[in-house]
């Protein structure tokens, strides 16, 4: 099987993914397999997906050259523009298409899970856009440092949910814990709108599928761009990782490397092992007896694993994942925003510190060229970047 195509058939790749699910879950997520399947081969689906993506998300977003960086670092940089989107971020991708597979399997609810805010402000976003309700499930913590896109999610119509836990640090694992209870009492009536690349099958998949846009136009805008027609480096950031496999799935059949990013204080394909959660099996910041929690200031990439067809990328050695610091994801976003004029997402600053540095140790020979995906804008993280760097 080549790679980053369908999953096998219980939903894995290689060894990860799967669906471990609460018996009462079972049919709910092979009726979303199904209809995913259907109409991911019907031309009218598919269509009215794109239309969406065009008229009203705004693709496809382009390829910005970041001369000054580039300059700086000996490196030539491109940017592919998340931020761009709709929303600010790449999320709305997924949430469009999950929102109309949604309506078309007679759902009138969305739920949803979020860290940063930017799949819960999509998720809200597609529910309005369609005429549906959305709740969405976020851990206290990112309720706080997210206070911008708690708002923005509640002037949109959606129910933001803050859910707290006497064992964990209110992050996204609470949200998604919160979010897959939420959905076995809501099952006739809900679709649960998944916004990475993890979870039961056919999830995984399914959210890479409706990602890929970004990969293929990126790989169409090199081929313009470039004498070589694909990028020496492709890097995203990873948390769950749908940006990094949306982006990878447009390059993994060319000579290009890939690298995905995560936060040192996670860097769940490195540091993680085996284990389930969430109802896949990928790798996981865990002990003998319990997960363990993850740390990054990107609440973004804070969470204890990551989407299973990273873990496969990661053993076959098609793509490899280190850990950037906070320290060095902020210095990264200062000197974006100040040579190129360009405010990235947290999560983005960890793709951007990777080529810096790698860039200043050789890592990245002199004169390569990098393509990053800009998964989305730092505005909703100006009040916590400024806190940070006082």
């Amino acid at each position: 099987m080549s790679l980053m195509a369908e999953p096998d058939a219980t939903g894995r790749f290689g060894r990860f993914g799967g669906r471990y699910l609460p018996e009462a879950l079972v049919p709910a997520a092979k009726a979303v397999e199904a209809a995913f399947r259907e109409a991911w081969s019907d031309p009218a689906f598919t269509t009215e997906y794109h239309r969406l993506l065009t008229t009203y998300a705004g693709r496809p977003t382009p390829v910005t050259e970041c001369a000054r960086l580039s300059g700086a670092l000996g490196v030539r940089v491109l940017l592919k523009r998340e931020d761009l989107a709709h929303t600010g971020s790449h999320k709305i991708n997924n949430v469009l298409g999950q929102a109309l597979l949604a309506r078309r399997m007679g759902k009138r609810k969305l739920i949803a899970e979020t860290g940063a805010g930017q799949h819960g402000v999509a998720s809200a976003t597609a529910a309005a856009l369609l005429g549906l309700s959305c709740t969405v499930y976020m851990g206290e913590t990112d309720v706080r440092r997210q206070e911008l896109n708690v708002f923005r999610m509640g002037l949109l119509g959606a129910e933001v949910v803050p859910v707290a836990s006497a064992t964990g640090t209110g992050t996204l694992k609470e949200a998604t814990n919160a979010a897959l209870r939420a959905w076995v009492g809501e099952t006739e009536e809900a679709h649960y709108c998944i916004g990475s690349v993890m979870g039961p099958h056919p999830y995984p998949w399914l959210v890479r599928e409706f990602q890929r846009v970004i990969g293929d136009e990126a790989r169409a805008q090199c081929a313009e761009l470039l004498p070589a027609a694909v990028p020496d480096v492709v890097v995203a950031c990873v948390g769950g990782g749908s940006n990094a496999a949306g982006t990878f799935a447009g390059f993994v059949d060319t000579p290009a490397g890939l690298v995905g990013v995560e936060a040192a204080g996670g860097s769940a394909v490195d540091k993680g092992v085996p284990g389930v959660l969430h109802g896949f099996t990928s790798h996981f910041l865990q002990d003998e007896s319990q997960v363990l929690e993850a740390h990054s200031i990107s609440a973004g990439l804070d969470y204890p694993g990551v989407g299973p067809e990273h873990v496969h990328l990661a053993e076959t050695g098609r793509a490899r994942y280190p850990g950037v610091t906070d320290e060095q994801a902020l210095r990264a976003l200062e000197l974006v925003t100040r040579l190129e004029g360009i405010l990235p997402a947290l999560e983005s600053a960890h793709a951007l510190a990777w080529v810096v540095d790698a860039a200043a140790t050789g890592e990245l020979p002199p004169g390569s060229t990098v393509l990053v995906t800009l998964s989305g804008r730092g505005d909703k993280d100006v009040q916590q970047i400024r806190e940070a760097l006082r």
